[in-house]
C-alpha cells in the first residue's frame, strides 16, 4: 500500500476521485468539489476546468455549478444505447417479436442492475409493456442471469458481497449461494428464466445476443404474462430467440 501511494500522481488521483463524485452526484460546485477531496478551491477549480476542457464536466444551466460532461457519459454508457449497434441488432428484435408473440428487448449489465437499451412490444391486448432506459435487479430477472453468469465466481461475489440478496417476491432468489448455483445451471444450458422474481406474473427468458467483453454484452429477452404459458413455453421462446439471434451471426 505504501508503495502505491509512493507512485501516486496527485493532480492524477484528484481528477479521478472528482470524477468518481459525479457518479453519484448530478452537480458539483466548486466548493463542494473542494470539501468532497479536502482539496483547496483553487485546485478543484484548476481539476474542474481540465476536466471541462476534455469533455468530462461541463457548466450547469446555472452557470455556477458543474455536471457530468459527454465524454463521462459515454464512457458509463453500456453497449445497445448507440445508434450503429441499434441498427445492426434492430432486425433481430424484429425477427424476435416476430417468432415469439412477446414484447422482446435488449439488456445489459451495470453493476448488479440490468439496463433495457431497446425493446419490441408484442402486440397482443394483454403484453409487456416496454419501458427503454429501465433498471432491474440483476439476480431476479432473465437478462440479468444471463449476464451475470458470463463473469467469474469471484466478480459475482464481488457484485454480491453478502449472502443475503434482496426480495421482491415470493419467488426471488435471496441468497448468493442460491444465486450462484442458478448461474451454473445458467451456464450449462445457454439460456436464463425468471419465473415471477421480480415482478409477479411476469416470466421472461434471456439468451446471449451480442457482445464478447463485460463492456458490450447483452441478453436477448422475452417477457410474457405468466398465464401464457410455463416451463415448456419458456423453452420454446429460448429457441426462438435463438434462432432470431442467428441472423446476427449470419452477417
Amino acid at each position: 500500500m505504501g508503495q502505491t501511494r509512493r507512485y501516486t500522481i496527485e493532480s492524477l488521483d484528484t481528477g479521478l476521485r472528482l470524477i468518481q463524485l459525479f457518479l453519484t452526484r448530478d452537480r458539483l460546485t466548486v466548493s463542494e468539489a473542494a470539501a468532497s477531496l479536502c482539496v483547496g478551491r483553487s485546485t478543484a477549480h484548476r481539476v474542474l476546468s481540465t476536466l471541462e476542457g476534455r469533455g468530462f464536466a461541463v457548466r450547469d444551466s446555472s452557470g455556477r455549478g458543474y455536471a457530468a460532461g459527454p465524454e463521462l457519459v459515454r464512457l458509463g454508457l453500456p453497449a445497445g444505447f448507440g445508434a450503429a449497434v441499434r441498427r445492426r441488432l434492430g432486425a433481430v428484435l424484429d425477427d424476435a417479436v416476430r417468432r415469439t408473440g412477446e414484447t422482446v428487448q435488449s439488456a445489459a449489465l451495470i453493476g448488479d442492475q440490468v439496463i433495457v437499451t431497446d425493446g419490441r412490444e408484442s402486440s397482443h391486448p394483454v403484453r409487456v409493456m416496454l419501458e427503454l432506459g429501465r433498471t432491474y435487479p440483476a439476480h431476479a430477472t432473465a437478462g440479468g442471469k444471463l449476464l451475470l453468469s458470463s463473469l467469474t465466481e469471484e466478480q459475482v461475489r464481488a457484485l454480491y458481497p453478502g449472502e443475503e440478496l434482496p426480495g421482491y417476491t415470493p419467488t426471488t432468489l435471496i441468497t448468493r449461494s442460491a444465486l450462484l448455483a442458478e448461474l451454473a445451471h445458467v451456464r450449462c444450458r445457454g439460456y436464463a428464466v425468471s419465473r415471477g422474481e421480480s415482478v409477479a406474473g411476469l416470466h421472461t427468458v434471456a439468451v446471449p445476443l451480442a457482445g464478447s467483453s463485460r463492456r458490450d454484452r447483452l441478453a436477448l429477452v422475452a417477457s410474457a404474462p405468466a398465464d401464457r404459458g410455463g416451463d415448456g413455453a419458456l423453452l420454446r421462446r429460448a429457441e426462438e430467440l435463438r434462432r432470431s439471434v442467428a441472423l446476427l451471426e449470419a452477417t
